[in-house]
């Protein structure tokens, strides 16, 4: 194991002596890692397919090609993103002036998940650099193939002063939290969330929790059910499921589930083919653990699509449940695998009260274009984001701040936001010692002064 108190304590030194600060090496870092995806994109895509069984144009679209997206927008905008924001200063403090500018907070730790584990490495720690900060990386240890990859091309891009890869499972999880940082930046699910919150409690160190949850997916008869069905398709199966935003279960009418359904069945066919065990374009299952828990969850509702496993291979097929009761098995946690339960409802009415009966959502997807059913959904529903009409591409805007709320998370980040969370916003004021307007509220209080406290208040 890597002693990891002395890694720690080099990157805060580096981080004191102000290598960090300058925007010019932020900048370097951030092309030096776009470099680094754009050259290892084939030994990712290799190291994605063994653990994950991802399909290389699935690595380049949601892993190496997102992070290379992510990097060049930040680029663009980062001397801006930067620059002292003015800020209004009233009247009984004039004359004065006053701005907010951003500080690097200083050693960050990242902690990444299995499912998307390059992406979900690399995209806070772009935030974390253009901020100015130095950062420790923990892959997971369950994409074993990514992490030993990682750990061995990223010291080869970037100042290693300042970036660190710490490979390993819960022992040096636990050792890195032991460690004071200025800011945790944890993927993961809730229960080790809580695990990382308590930890950073212990020096009052402010966290980022990027959560789940079942997000719910609403569709009614005012759209192309064909066309939704493909959508839906697509964002539950892509990486087996295995994605924090996917659709986690339908709501439906019965007469808009009885034609959902089947077209459910068709989507899966033109995405995969009759036969998605064969299909290069469908993934795995992680491993065997979360292979068992997903078989154990095909037995509940009626299997319209799919249901077959190999567990050899790890292989549990996208599979479509109808007619699952609000309260199965399968509604009660994150399903994090290809199985879409449709519920059966009686409206949009009790399709919201389902939805706000259980935890606030990482993502919500509706499917309508009743105006008055947006309406409803933006005003009566709280979850991390909404979707009309689409699933999962909200992720791809960068300017769109992703987090969750609630049970889903705390803090966002993604272009700016990412550069704000890893950021101390700092308030600047200046003010002249003359004229000394302040000594006008100053003791001893006299008419003069209650007069000015009266005004102040409005009175």
């Amino acid at each position: 194991m890597v002693e990891i108190p002395p890694v720690v304590a080099g990157l805060r030194a580096a981080f004191d002596s102000g290598i960090t600060r300058p925007l010019a090496w932020r900048r370097e870092q951030l092309r030096a890692l776009r470099r680094m995806l754009v050259e290892c994109a084939p030994e990712f895509d290799l190291a994605l397919n063994e653990d994950l069984g991802k399909p290389p144009a699935e690595a380049r679209l949601a892993e190496t090609g997102f992070l290379v997206g992510e990097i060049d927008h930040t680029l663009r905008h980062l001397k801006r993103w930067l620059a002292p924001r003015r800020a209004g200063v009233p009247l009984i403090l004039q004359p004065a002036s006053a701005r907010v500018m951003l500080e690097p907070l200083g050693v960050v730790l990242v902690i990444a998940p299995w499912n998307y584990p390059l992406q979900l490495a690399l995209a806070p720690l772009i935030g974390a650099l253009a901020a100015g900060n130095a950062a420790v990386i923990k892959p997971s240890e369950l994409a074993l193939s990514t992490s030993v990859l990682l750990a061995k091309v990223l010291p080869q891009y970037l100042d290693t002063r300042a970036v660190a890869v710490i490979e390993g499972a819960v022992e040096e999880t636990t050792a890195l939290l032991e460690q004071r940082f200025d800011h945790i930046f944890y993927t993961g699910n809730g229960r080790v969330g809580r695990v990382v919150m308590a930890a950073a409690a212990k020096n009052l160190t402010p966290v980022t929790l990027e959560l789940g949850g079942k997000s719910p997916v609403w569709i009614d008869d005012s759209v192309d059910i064909e066309a939704a069905a493909r959508r839906i398709a697509w964002a539950k199966f892509m990486n087996c499921g295995q994605t924090c935003v996917a659709p986690d279960y339908v709501l439906a009418t019965s007469a808009v589930a009885e034609k959902l359904s089947p077209a459910l069945a068709h989507a899966i066919v033109e995405l995969y083919g009759a036969d998605p065990w064969s299909s290069h374009d469908y993934g795995r299952i992680i491993n065997a653990r979360h292979f068992q828990r997903l078989a154990t969850l095909l037995d509940e509702g009626r299997v319209v699509a799919g249901g077959q496993t190999d567990a050899t291979q790890r292989y549990v097929a996208p599979t479509v449940l109808d007619y699952v009761a609000p309260d199965a098995f399968v509604m009660r946690d994150e399903i994090f695998g290809p199985i879409l339960p449709i519920v059966r409802v009686a409206g949009l009415d009790a399709a919201i009260a389902h939805i706000r009966k259980g935890d606030k959502p990482l993502a919500l997807y509706a499917f309508t274009n009743d105006a008055d059913a947006r309406e409803r959904i933006e005003q009566e529903t709280s979850s991390g984001a909404i979707c009309f009409n689409t699933a999962i591409v909200h992720l791809g805007a960068p300017d769109l701040p992703f987090g969750g709320v609630g049970e889903s998370g705390m803090g966002a980040y993604h272009g700016r936001s990412s550069v704000e969370i890893f950021s101390h916003l700092k308030p600047v004021l200046s003010k002249p010692l003359w004229p000394d307007t302040l000594r006008m509220i100053m003791p001893p209080y006299g008419k003069s002064a209650e007069r000015v406290i009266r005004w102040m208040m409005g009175r």
